[in-house]
């Protein structure tokens, strides 16, 4: 999951709904001014996380001197200093141009950019219930910032006049580029409404911010206080490493001699699939689904309700009949119809694949003499059983040669490979960071030896870091004052073992950590000169994330880095044969699951009319509308979904993986067709080249074309997860 699709502080504001991790402007030490040529040095600050950066590499955030006294008075002279800057560009009396408005507009809020980088870090990382204090007095106040900016009538005239100047005499490529994304989020936004309307407009976004801010607060609630304790006489089936773990976990939380399961993916996943136990399976199944829905003070239903309704109401004054054609409108799909065709075409298949692998675990549950009918409880428990059956395939054995560390050198040696970029650890104590987790290391060009940027990594699940994994940029690429380089991080999840015990992550976790890493590889690979450059589009910025994910199973990769961690041998060959026969395996559960979500996430933002809803019925009655499998729940159901109503990042946007995945597919085959295979050179220069150097600064369908020489297709997906291809004869599996 990508933490960041736009550097612009005021665009990280309108769809995080001030709650999240995203980028900043780079740091600077100089404000905008009327006349283009004058420089303004900002005022001295005393407050540590309004400071500019010092330090080596450019400067590094200051993360050892966070203290959360001075968060709400740094967030506030921020938003000050932030408005004064804004003020000098509609007071100048020249006539507006890209230098004294659009490049002016690009500078403006640096201060604020540091301070949000502390905040951010807070809310995703090191949340308390002091921090979530503070957060919900500024939620309102930073999204009455926003509009104060968003609506700023001389604001946009200015900017609308370099706009239309530029549609008669255009622009250099990336400045026309730059004005074009910048004048296409005031005037989605509500920059051109009528007074009346926009003062309603700014008292919804403030409404929203609250909201987005509980929402995520009630859900992280959850899954602080909901944990699963269990004893030694209920340990039959857990591998070792996940054993060591809960115990930990347990002593953690004042109870040792217990076992917990946290209330994460990667405990309630791991649970599930090897507990002999399943009345246990079923308690931490219904533990994890329920988060946000019960009925207690952190439940969520009401908060769906008004989200839906204000953002139907918002959208409405602007003319658009839903939130999904709003939001879809400078996306990849163009409109709602385009991307559910996407999905209902691969639907059918999914279910059809999920009759299949139902039918395979109720035999292995008829065999083994066990009176049940599968349950969503089950699902995974009994999905690991086919697998060794049918393929031998065993995901504990898998996991001994999936140590974190050395997947770690992997993706730097796939880096190094495909981007020409080496990863050296910086000297412990050199650079500061927020938690003794956090591990560094400085990015260089291997040929050249120019530094690049520093890479950040927050391996471990903990109290107060939200679950999941993501990844953020601290400071983007830019040239336009002065070459910035990149800070960029990746988060994870990971069970922490026991003192001693190696990081053991499963598959699917390993190719989590490629993905993310991807989104970094996109961060620093940039070479764009403006800050707006460094952005996207949802449906295309989880592209080059889930096209890295295909290193992780290429032989390069196997054979120098996946190593039992006890004996350092390779993955044995016939191992690798298994993993990658039973590639397409659990397919329908995977595709279903995420379609389900990304279905709902749609079917609500194409609502008519959303007052008054029952989201539990809602979805209940749509999932039974859509067919959907007894045994197999949602991947976020409706009161946990923070992608979508956390804040607007995914918002009636969810679809966006399956979108990029049809380029993923269709973009690995480009390089399984080369000489080189995915190591061929020609292939990833065009990559870095069209894929991600360029960010933002060209349409992403033309970049697409250029790299492939033509549009993707859906053939190369459907083939990956074992589906029929429309047209193609159907092959037995």
């Amino acid at each position: 999951m990508i933490k960041a699709i736009k550097p612009s502080l005021l665009f990280l504001l309108a769809v995080m709904g001030c709650t999240s991790t995203q980028p900043q402007q780079p740091a600077s030490t100089e404000s905008a001014t009327p006349p283009p040529t004058a420089q303004m040095k900002l005022p001295a600050f005393d407050n540590d996380l309004l400071k500019e950066w010092l330090g080596p590499y450019g400067g590094v955030p200051a993360f050892d001197k966070m203290d959360l006294a001075l968060l709400k008075p740094a967030m506030e002279r921020g938003m000050e200093l932030q408005l004064a800057e804004i003020d000098r560009i509609t007071n100048n009396p020249e006539a507006p141009t890209f230098e004294n408005t659009i490049e002016a507009y690009e500078q403006a809020g640096s201060a604020l950019g540091r301070a949000m980088t502390y905040y951010s870090i807070w809310s995703s990382n090191l949340s308390t219930p002091e921090f979530r204090k503070i957060q919900a007095e500024l939620a309102p106040k930073l999204s009455e910032f926003r509009s104060k900016i968003s609506q700023n009538p001389k604001l946009f005239a200015r900017i609308k006049a370099v706009y239309d100047q530029s549609q008669k005499t255009p622009l250099p490529a990336d400045q026309q580029r730059v004005v074009q994304l910048i004048y296409e989020d005031f005037a989605m936004d509500g920059a051109g409404l009528s007074a009346e309307a926009k003062q309603r407009y700014a008292a919804i976004n403030k409404e929203l911010s609250s909201l987005y801010t509980s929402f995520a607060n009630n859900t992280l609630a959850d899954e602080e206080k909901y944990v699963t304790y269990f004893t030694k006489d209920q340990l039959g089936g857990l591998p070792e490493s996940f054993v060591k773990a809960a115990a930990k976990a347990a002593a953690d939380r004042g109870k040792p001699g217990q076992y917990a399961v946290t209330n994460t993916r990667s405990s309630m996943d791991q649970f599930l699939t090897y507990s002999d136990n399943r009345a246990l399976r079923e308690k931490v199944w219904n533990t994890y689904y329920s988060r946000g829905d019960n009925g207690d003070a952190s439940d969520n239903n009401q908060n769906i309700t008004k989200i839906l309704q204000l953002r139907d109401e918002r959208v409405k004054l602007l003319g658009y009949d839903t939130y999904a054609d709003w939001r879809l409108q400078n996306r990849m799909a163009k409109n709602p119809k385009n991307a559910m065709a996407l999905m209902e075409a691969v639907w059918p298949a999914a279910l059809a694949r999920v009759k299949e692998e139902v039918r395979d675990m109720q035999a292995v549950a008829n065999k083994t003499g066990a009176k049940i009918t599968i349950a969503p409880w089950d699902y995974r428990y009994y999905a690991e059983k086919v697998r060794k059956q049918k393929y031998d395939l065993d995901s504990e054995e898998v996991k001994q040669y999936l140590e974190l560390g050395n997947l770690t050198q992997a993706i730097f040696y796939t880096a190094g490979e495909l981007f020409n970029f080496n990863f050296t650890p910086v000297p412990e104590g050199s650079v500061p960071v927020f938690h003794e987790d956090v591990k560094v290391w400085e990015v260089t060009d291997k040929t050249t030896g120019e530094h690049i940027g520093l890479w950040y990594l927050d391996p471990f699940a903990r109290p107060g870091k939200r679950s999941g994994a993501w990844a953020s940029p601290y400071r983007s690429h830019t040239t336009y004052k002065g070459k910035e380089t990149v800070l960029a991080s990746n988060n994870s999840n990971f069970v922490k073992p026991a003192p001693g015990d190696p990081v053991l992550v499963s598959w699917d976790d390993a190719t989590t950590f490629f993905h993310e890493f991807g989104h970094a590889l996109h961060f620093l690979s940039s070479n764009v000169k403006y800050p707006t450059l460094n952005g996207g589009v949802r449906d295309y910025t989880e592209f080059q994330s889930q096209l890295l994910e295909r290193w992780l199973s290429t032989d390069r990769v196997i054979n120098q880095f996946l190593k039992h961690h006890k004996t350092g041998q390779v993955m044995p060959p016939a191992l690798v044969a298994k993993i990658k026969k039973a590639s397409t395996f659990n397919q329908g559960f995977a595709t279903t699951e995420f379609l389900a979500s990304a279905l709902m996430d749609l079917k609500y933002h194409t609502l008519s009319d959303p007052t008054g809803l029952d989201p539990d019925k809602f979805e209940r009655e749509t999932l039974a509308a859509l067919n959907m499998p007894k045994e197999i729940v949602m991947r976020h159901r409706s009161p946990h979904f923070t992608h979508v109503f956390s804040g607007e990042g995914y918002a009636a946007g969810y679809y966006g993986y399956l979108w990029a995945d049809v380029l993923t597919s269709d973009a690995a085959e480009a390089f399984a067709e080369a000489p080189g295979g995915f190591y061929d050179k020609d292939v990833a220069a065009k990559l870095v080249k069209y894929l991600f150097a360029p960010r933002n600064s060209m349409d992403p369908a033309e970049a697409y074309r250029l790299f492939r020489g033509r549009d993707a297709r859906i053939d190369a997906l459907m083939r990956d997860r074992g589906f029929p291809v429309p047209g193609e004869k159907a092959k037995k599996r």
